[in-house]
């Protein structure tokens, strides 16, 4: 799993639940003012690419699309706040942090390459299923009265199982990771490699 991009992710997940608590209302003509300000930067980092050439300016694009996204993702949150509205600034970071490190992959070849992808897919995935799980908890959370042991209770199995799921998930893109990792290799040492992923990660 590459460390630095799953970081990156998960920081702009935490990041990403504060917006609703920030939020303060937000007219319509000021989320228009915002809608216009956000289209005028794409258009000005896009036009910076122009520059760069090859694969450099590929990974210039998916940084500027990511950006794009993620601010109308916040804008539409700080608009309408929600704990959803929280959810999907949280997915647009994790797809705009995926397609820039998928992209940055055809700098390699080979195998490395694979790897590079599978880790970017799984980082994707972590980032995806832990917001999820923090969205389904706070929903859960939220419906269930104080007064109610019922209530409570429900909420408990509701955040349980979304864990449950976020974990089934992760063990599954880095089972996914270290396979691809057991390719670079052959004969019984990819035979034993293969054999510890499926044990390390139950399959």
């Amino acid at each position: 799993m590459n460390k630095i991009n799953t970081s990156a992710i998960l920081l702009a997940i935490s990041l990403g639940y504060g917006v609703s608590a920030m939020a303060q209302g937000m007219s319509r003509d000021e989320y228009k003012a915002e809608e216009k300000n956000i289209k005028a930067e794409y258009k000005s980092a896009k036009d910076q690419c122009g520059s760069l050439a090859g694969n450099a300016k590929d990974i210039c694009k998916e940084e500027a699309k990511g950006k794009k996204k993620v601010a109308e993702a916040e804008l539409e949150a700080r608009y309408k706040p929600s704990k959803k509205a929280d959810y999907e600034v949280s997915l647009a970071k994790a797809e705009a942090e995926y397609a820039v490190a998928n992209e940055k992959c055809d700098d390699k070849g080979g195998n490395a390459k694979d790897v590079c992808v599978k880790e970017a897919k799984a980082a994707r995935v972590h980032a995806k299923a832990d917001a999820k799980a923090h969205w389904k908890t706070s929903e859960a959370n939220a419906n269930a009265h104080e007064d109610s042991a019922d209530a409570r209770m429900k909420a408990k199995e509701k955040s349980s199982e979304a864990r449950h799921d976020a974990a089934t998930d992760k063990r599954d893109a880095d089972y996914a990771v270290a396979k691809e990792k057991c390719d670079a290799l052959s004969g019984a040492a990819k035979d034993h490699c293969i054999s510890e992923a499926k044990t390390r990660y139950g399959k």
